[in-house]
């Protein structure tokens, strides 16, 4: 067969496969059957393999190829992907309008369109070609996983007009594909996905592109990077255009002429919203026209010119089993729900904190009670209220013990503490607890002794104390289960490391009552040493900045206990350090550095780096960090989803910086 003939037929299958594929993933309209799909996709497969060189980047046969990555390259966005700021009532939205209004005068349009709760990307297209597709990143630079992107069926490698542009939009898991992958999971014995959202995500961070081929991702386009070159006026404009150009658009948008039609939008898809075969969390509005978008401008990480409406928290109803009660590292008693399973904004969620006493009486909860669940902030399950007209006699008033659950001492309750604790040193729940707090991650933060492995360490005896782990050896450790010579031996080099720690780290992570993770650093810095520490009269605790009274005491008293004694002792044979290791403040008060003598605010997610070495590396050229924003605050840096703290920085006129601005200060 002639060239001219072969490539020919390329381009007809192409056209055809390409047509068919949008059809049936697009509009969800298909014109042929599936078996006539899969005769031309084979005929165009062995076309292909009889002329190799002919293939095109943009066949329908290279979605999918090529060897797993071994990381994900850096992409910089062409124009900046903002966040958006929330909106959680109908006050909240009659504020934004009225700020839009004051900032554009009365003549203006909204649209409206669902917020899909997925991953947001940016694809890039050059003279109608796919040619990358990324993460959002943290605005400025994403990841590049054109490869997982390539795969979404919905996501055309060639658009119908050759423009060269940058496309939003969010890449998703539907609840059918997000049913059907956690059911396969279940069967091969592997952790569950907590929600499609957390799927999808974990689908297009997959290094390989065959897993994230078989997720059955889709995805919704929302909008251009830069709307220059294609010559549109509105963003209502925009979708048209790149509904025309091939892309998926979500059809159920819709243009509003008042804040009063915002709102009746929002009311319909509140109810609405179950019946979707996606999951959505709330309404994005937007002003419609593109001068008047620019002309409101925005700030360092939102646009004035758009909002995204939250959903209130999904209550459900739900049986109250059993209260269980756990003990923590301070002897403090908590009750937690235990549930009939029931799923709360897409999770299933069998257990519920009922935090204390006071807390089960006043909301008047009973075993076998019907109550209303929530998850706070969409995160954390909680009770809001018993079905009191529900009861039917069977209902059993719940009464807190007298002595702890598991060493069976005494409880008490603190003057002005509403807990319940037992204040038994050896009783074994706090041990644990205190092993595992001792271990964790802003403590000792020793890789590798999570939970799970405390607990199998201390039912066996091998580890009483925080010490013991120092001298734990490694045939210790290959005689639990799930431990292989790898896991050992990399858990025995984190123990080992953990030991050059700085001083703070230590003192945070003996558990010293009312010292926290803020406190052990001051007190760290000021003391310099554990030995010097210890002999601290409170007087002398209480002259440091930020001791009060109550830390003073807990401090002294920890010092004057003969066990606690005894602990550091081994501690120190173990060879762990006791000194304090950073930068003190007068050997940074000559350092040259933007951050020297000023108050900084960490507010967000970072992406790229780690919140406690920003912070430590703040600290180490003079600056210090808050944990409030006030009139004493120099700088705010702003990360993802930052929130009122964000709010209140631009309010007081702050200098707010992103991430991308941090690291270029701590790289120059």
């Amino acid at each position: 067969m002639a060239r001219d003939s072969v490539e020919k037929q390329l381009k007809e299958l192409y056209n055809l496969l390409n047509q068919y594929n949008y059809e049936y993933h697009v509009l969800d309209n298909p014109s042929v059957p599936d078996a006539e799909y899969d005769r031309l996709m084979r005929e165009l497969i062995k076309l292909e393999e009889e002329h190799p060189e002919l293939i095109s980047p943009d066949s329908p046969t290279q979605r999918v190829g090529g060897e797993p990555l071994s990381t994900f390259e850096k992409v910089r966005h062409e124009t900046q992907m903002l966040s958006l700021a929330n909106a959680f009532s109908e006050e909240d939205l009659r504020d934004f309008d009225r700020r839009v209004r004051q900032g554009i005068g009365e003549q203006f349009s909204y649209v409206c369109e669902l917020k899909i709760d997925g991953l947001a990307v940016s694809l890039r297209y050059i003279d109608g070609l796919f040619v990358q597709g990324s993460t959002r990143g943290d605005g400025t630079i994403g990841e590049d996983i054109t490869a997982n992107l390539r795969t979404i069926r919905s996501i055309p490698i060639r658009l119908k007009e050759p423009f060269s542009l940058e496309v939003r939009g969010e890449a998703y898991m539907p609840k059918k594909s997000f049913l059907q992958l956690n059911k396969v999971r279940e069967e091969n014995g592997e952790v569950l996905f907590a929600n499609p959202r957390n799927a999808a995500a974990g689908s297009l961070r997959q290094l390989d592109p065959r897993i994230a081929a078989s997720r059955n991702l889709d995805v919704f386009l929302y909008g251009m990077g830069d709307s220059g070159t294609t010559g549109v006026t509105a963003h209502s404009e925009g979708l048209d255009l790149l509904q025309k150009m091939g892309l998926k658009v979500n059809n159920e948008r819709k243009k509003c002429e008042s804040i009063e039609e915002v709102i009746e939008y929002i009311k319909k898809w509140t109810e609405n919203r179950p019946h979707l075969d996606y999951e959505i969390d709330g309404i994005v509005i937007k002003v419609d026209s593109i001068d008047q978008q620019e002309q409101l401008g925005s700030t360092a990480k939102t646009p004035r010119w758009a909002v995204a409406y939250k959903f209130p928290a999904e209550e459900v109803i739900t049986k109250l089993i059993d209260i269980e009660l756990s003990v923590g590292r301070t002897g403090v008693i908590t009750p937690t729900a235990i549930l009939e399973p029931v799923r709360v904004a897409g999770t299933t969620v069998q257990r519920a904190s009922l935090h204390n006493e006071d807390l089960i009486r006043e909301k008047d909860i009973m075993l076998h009670d019907y109550v209303v669940v929530k998850k706070a902030g969409d995160i954390i399950p909680e009770v809001v209220n018993v079905l009191t007209e529900r009861r039917n006699g069977e209902e059993i008033p719940f009464h807190m013990p007298t002595h702890c659950p598991e060493c069976d001492s005494e409880l008490i309750r603190l003057e002005g503490e509403v807990a319940l604790r037992c204040i038994n040193p050896t009783c074994p729940a706090q041990r644990r607890e205190g092993l595992i707090h001792f271990v964790s991650r802003n403590a000792m933060n020793i890789d590798g002794l999570g939970e799970k492995v405390i607990g199998q360490l201390f039912s066996l005896q091998l580890v009483k104390d925080p010490a013991d782990i120092y001298f734990l050896t490694k045939d210790q450790l290959l005689n639990m289960e799930r431990m292989g010579e790898k896991s050992a031996t990399n858990l025995i080099n984190a123990i080992q490391a953990s030991k050059a720690n700085s001083l703070e780290k230590l003192l945070f992570g003996l558990g010293i009552r009312h010292v926290g993770e803020k406190a052990a650093k001051t007190l760290a810095e000021h003391f310099e040493t554990i030995d010097k520490l210890s002999i601290a009269s409170r007087e002398e605790l209480i002259s440091v900045e930020e001791v009060g009274e109550k830390m003073a005491d807990a401090i002294a008293t920890f010092f004057e206990n003969e066990e606690f004694e005894q602990l550091i002792s081994k501690l120190k044979n173990a060879g762990v350090n006791m000194e304090y290791l950073g930068p003190k403040r007068s050997e940074t008060a000559n350092i040259d550095s933007y951050f020297n003598g000023k108050t900084v605010v960490l507010t967000g997610k970072l992406e790229k780096m780690n919140r406690n070495e920003v912070k430590a590396t703040i600290e180490s050229l003079g600056g210090k960090v808050s944990g409030s924003v006030s009139k004493k605050t120099d700088l705010v840096i702003a990360g993802e989803d930052a929130g009122s703290k964000l709010t209140k920085a631009e309010e007081l006129g702050i200098e707010v910086w992103d991430e991308e601005r941090l690291l270029e200060e701590l790289v120059d």
